[in-house]
């Protein structure tokens, strides 16, 4: 059946749902397209439900840390599929609530795969959509390793959804979904390794607080192998044997699971893209400052499924949707401001960023100042017996304009928040630094910071 509509949204994650309810609520016909269940990464394989296991590990570090320091508990643990039935009263209802919300907006809700069968039609099942418009936002996938084994890989999708914790984890990759899967397993009770082939993890935050976290993560039992490269996964005598490469010297490691944390990848190589003349590679559709396909003009993209240029974080898919709804509605006249958007790695203790690093700012030739500290010692750390904690600020010098903020400790994935508003809105050093704020608060550990 052929039906026709202004505007087909693929995916109905937070890019899709803010195109598609903006042009709705315009007027527009309206349909959205999903082959997985309705909601997006970040309420149901992502974002929400991580969260909920972080909170949980959260409790546990707080209570051990202040034992001997006026908290007595004789026995805390997480009991794992309790958490699970916990994190799953969030994400179980999604897709109906979703669904139900598209359904009452009036928007045309389409289950399966899309494919592109002309500029401005795809083929979903046995029904052909045929838009004035379509958005492509349809989210990631975990990426293709290239090795032998990967079938036997966990993927983060499937790590939210165990119902049981095996007692040996193993992270392939030094990232986001690494660093934090590993932080709750290790207080869940699993003996946690990571492998990473860089000589350092995150690599997109600093270094610095990177060493720290690091050595955060070994005290607290996760094994940490850099500069190492998963060669092959096997299965044997009921376990996983991972090979890998270091320096040229074999290395053999043993897991119950293996959790493929090594990059994600835009999910649209199979949308027949070709046919709909729209341009693209691994990294995403191609697409000009208003967020348009480079070659189509009857098709934008948003959220992970673009290679805008933009941090692939959910606030930033939102954003996109935002932007490209603008666009649509009122001709191209809104282009993305990716300045000032923060980005955490929701470990314990979460490690945060905003704006340039160290070396960014030197590639741009900027002349700046950088403050730097380690924060153990400070109250605000202190007071919780939190022994990993510290901040980097850039300043630029003569305007006091704040480049970028880095942040390891507890509520950092707050505080940068501050600094996010303060380098989007164009204030300076001085401007925080002669706030008044509550106290006492980690915010109000700013003014020290400059």
């Amino acid at each position: 059946m052929v039906r026709k509509f202004g505007l087909v949204v693929i995916g109905t994650g937070a890019a899709a749902s803010a195109v598609a309810s903006r042009c709705r609520s315009a007027g527009w016909q309206v349909a959205v397209v999903d082959s997985r269940p309705f909601g997006g990464t970040c309420a149901l394989r992502g974002c929400d439900p991580k969260k909920v296991l972080v909170g949980a590990a959260e409790a546990v570090d707080w209570v051990r840390r202040m034992r001997g320091k006026g908290i007595r508990a004789e026995e805390i643990r997480v009991d794992w599929q309790e958490l699970m039935r916990f994190k799953r009263s969030f994400t179980e209802p999604v897709p109906k609530m979703q669904e139900d919300g598209f359904a009452k907006a009036g928007i045309a809700a389409f289950h399966g795969r899309a494919r592109f069968i002309g500029p401005t039609s795809v083929q979903v099942n046995d029904d052909v959509l045929e838009g004035r418009y379509v958005v492509i936002a349809a989210g990631q996938k975990p990426a293709d390793l290239k090795i032998p084994g990967t079938e036997l890989l966990t993927t983060s999708e499937q790590f939210l959804e165990l119902d049981d914790l095996p007692k040996r984890i193993l992270f392939i990759g030094g990232g986001y979904i690494a660093f934090e899967f590993a932080h709750v397993a290790v207080r869940a009770g699993a003996q946690v390794t990571i492998i990473h082939r860089g000589p350092r993890p995150l690599p997109h935050f600093d270094p610095d607080l990177v060493d720290q976290l690091v050595k955060s993560s070994r005290e607290l039992g996760v094994e940490v192998q850099l500069g190492t490269e998963v060669v092959s996964v096997e299965k044997s005598s009921g376990q996983l044997i991972v090979q890998a490469s270091a320096s040229g010297q074999k290395r053999t490691f043993d897991a119950d699971m293996v959790v493929h944390a090594a990059g994600r990848i835009p999910e649209i190589e199979d949308m027949n893209l070709d046919v709909g003349g729209v341009v693209w590679d691994p990294q995403g559709i191609k697409v000009n400052e208003f967020l348009q396909s480079v070659s189509n003009p009857a098709v934008y993209a948003a959220g992970d499924a673009a290679a805008s240029g933009g941090p692939r974080l959910t606030p930033v898919a939102s954003y996109e949707g935002i932007v490209v709804a603008a666009n649509l509605l009122k001709g191209n006249n809104q282009k993305p401001n990716y300045l000032g958007l923060p980005t955490v790695v929701f470990a314990i203790p979460p490690l945060a960023a905003v704006g340039l690093s160290e070396s960014e700012a030197h590639r741009q030739g900027l002349k700046f100042k950088v403050k730097q500290e380690i924060t153990s010692d400070w109250y605000s750390s202190r007071r919780i017996a939190e022994k990993y904690s510290g901040f980097k600020v850039l300043v630029e010098e003569g305007t006091g304009r704040i480049l970028g903020a880095h942040l390891l400790g507890s509520e950092a994935e707050e505080v940068i928040n501050l600094f996010g508003v303060a380098i989007r809105s164009g204030m300076r050093s001085d401007d925080l630094k002669h706030m008044v704020y509550s106290y006492p608060t980690r915010s109000s550990d700013a003014p020290y910071m400059f």
